[in-house]
C-alpha cells in the first residue's frame, strides 16, 4: 500500500498542473468541512451552553447570529493558510487570496461587533429607567466608528498596503469627496438612521402632507423612498427628509389590531330637555337602558329626598335628560358592538357648543385596521345613531338649504291669508 501511495505521488509530480488542481481541491474540502464542523458542532455547543443563561433564554444572541458570523472566520484562515501550501499555485493567486480572506476576516469581525451592539442595547433597554437615558445613539456612534475603519481595513487589504497610507490620503481627499459626494453622504446617513431606528419598512403606511404623499411605502433605497399613494401615483421622497422632516406612520395602528373612531354628531340644542313620565317610560323599551334609567332612578331619587320641601318644586330637583340618555345609549350600543375594541379606549363626550350645534362625539376602536371593514363599520355605527336619534326627542343639526327657504317662502302667502281672515 505505501508502495502504491509513493507511486501515486510520483506520478502527481510529474504532472505539476494536476497536482496543483488536486491540492487546489483538498484545500477548498478542507475548507468546507471546517465550516460544516464549526457551524453544525460548535457553534450548536455554545448556543446549549449560553441557552442556560439569563442572556441566553431570551435568544437575542441566536437572534443576532453574532456567533455564527464569527464562525465564518474558521474557513477563511483554513484558506488564507492554505493557499501557499499549495504547490506551484502562482503568487498572484497566492497573494489575492490571503488579500480578499484577510478583507472577509475584517468584514465578519465588523459585524459582530455591530450585533453584539445591537445585544447590548437590547439587553440596556429592559431596564426600568432606561428610557431616560437611552445610549442608542451613542451605540450608532460607535458603530458607524466601527464599519469606517473596518473599511479603511479592509481596502488596505485588498490592494496590499499599510491603513496609514490611505489615512494619509485620505485627509486631503476628504473636503472634495463630500462637496461631490454631499447628497449620497446625507442619504447613506439616513439610510443608517432609519434601519437602525426603524423609522419605515416596505409595506408601511406613511403620510407626508407637506410633500403629498399619502400612501403605502414600496421602495427603499440609497437616495429616495417611493410611496404609492391611494390615487395610485408615485411619490419619491429623498432618504434625509424621513429624518428632517415630520410624518406620520401609520404601522403602530396596523400592528396595535384597532382603528380609532373619532366623529361627531352635532345636534340642535333647542331640542335639548328634560324627560317626562311618558317618554321615560317609552325609553324602557330600549334593553340597553334599563340599567342606566334603574341606576337613574335611585341616584335622582335619593337626590331629590334630601332637598326635603324644596323637592316640591321641579327647578330645585333632578332629572333625565334626553341628551343624557342618548349619551348613555350611544355608550352601552358600543358596548355591545361585537366589531368594537372593548381594551380600547372607548368614550362617547359632549365638546363644547359651537354654531353648528352641541358636539356629541363618539371616541372608540374598532377590532380591525382593514380600510374597507373600518369604513363600514363606522358607516353602521352613525347610520344607526342618526336613524334612533329622533326616539330620544333629539334633531341633527343642519343649516338651511334652498330647499328650506322654498318651502318656507310657499308657506308665506298661506299664513298672510290666514291672518287676514282673521283679522
Amino acid at each position: 500500500m505505501p508502495n502504491e501511495l509513493n507511486t501515486w505521488m510520483d506520478w502527481l509530480k510529474q504532472q505539476p498542473e494536476l497536482l496543483t488542481l488536486s491540492a487546489t481541491l483538498a484545500l477548498i474540502a478542507a475548507a468546507w468541512l471546517s465550516n460544516w464542523v464549526v457551524k453544525h458542532i460548535l457553534v450548536r455547543a455554545i448556543y446549549r451552553v449560553i441557552g442556560a443563561t439569563t442572556v441566553g433564554r431570551h435568544g437575542q444572541i441566536k437572534e443576532s447570529g453574532i456567533i455564527k458570523r464569527l464562525s465564518n472566520v474558521v474557513p477563511a484562515l483554513v484558506l488564507s493558510s492554505g493557499v501557499m501550501l499549495v504547490p506551484d499555485m502562482p503568487e498572484a493567486v497566492v497573494e489575492v487570496t490571503r488579500n480578499v480572506c484577510s478583507a472577509f476576516i475584517v468584514l465578519t469581525i465588523a459585524m459582530a461587533i455591530g450585533a453584539f451592539l445591537d445585544i447590548l442595547n437590547t439587553l440596556y433597554q429592559r431596564r426600568p429607567n432606561a428610557h431616560l437615558k437611552p445610549i442608542k445613539g451613542y451605540l450608532q456612534v460607535i458603530k458607524i466608528a466601527i464599519y469606517a475603519i473596518a473599511a479603511i481595513l479592509m481596502v488596505a487589504a485588498l490592494i496590499d498596503r499599510s491603513p496609514l497610507i490611505l489615512l494619509s490620503g485620505l485627509g486631503a481627499m476628504a473636503a472634495v469627496l463630500m462637496l461631490i459626494f454631499q447628497d449620497t453622504l446625507l442619504s447613506l446617513v439616513a439610510s443608517v438612521q432609519i434601519s437602525s431606528s426603524d423609522i419605515i419598512r416596505v409595506g408601511d403606511w406613511v403620510e407626508m402632507p407637506n410633500l403629498n404623499a399619502d400612501g403605502d411605502v414600496i421602495d427603499i433605497a440609497l437616495h429616495t423612498v417611493k410611496v404609492q399613494n391611494w390615487d395610485k401615483t408615485i411619490t419619491t421622497i429623498p432618504t434625509r427628509r424621513f429624518i428632517t422632516d415630520p410624518f406620520k406612520n401609520w404601522r403602530g395602528m396596523q400592528e396595535s389590531g384597532g382603528r380609532r373612531i373619532k366623529r361627531a354628531l352635532y345636534l340642535d340644542q333647542t331640542s335639548v330637555h328634560f324627560l317626562s313620565n311618558e317618554e321615560i317610560a317609552r325609553l324602557r323599551r330600549f334593553m340597553l337602558l334599563d340599567d342606566y334609567l334603574d341606576h337613574k332612578d335611585r341616584e335622582l331619587l335619593d337626590w331629590n329626598t334630601r332637598l326635603a320641601e324644596h323637592s316640591k318644586e321641579a327647578v330645585n330637583t333632578r332629572r333625565i335628560t334626553n341628551i343624557g340618555s342618548f349619551r348613555a345609549y350611544v355608550e352601552h350600543y358600543l358596548r355591545h358592538n361585537p366589531h368594537i375594541h372593548q381594551h380600547m379606549t372607548l368614550l362617547v363626550r359632549q365638546l363644547s357648543p359651537t354654531a353648528d350645534g352641541l358636539p356629541l362625539e363618539i371616541y372608540c376602536f374598532t377590532n380591525t385596521t382593514a380600510w374597507n371593514a373600518y369604513e363600514g363599520i363606522q358607516s353602521d355605527i352613525f347610520d344607526h345613531l342618526l336613524a334612533i336619534l329622533p326616539e330620544f326627542g333629539l334633531r341633527v343639526f343642519q343649516h338651511p338649504s334652498g330647499a328650506d327657504f322654498q318651502a318656507l317662502r310657499e308657506k308665506a302667502p298661506a299664513a298672510r291669508r290666514l291672518n287676514s281672515e282673521m283679522v
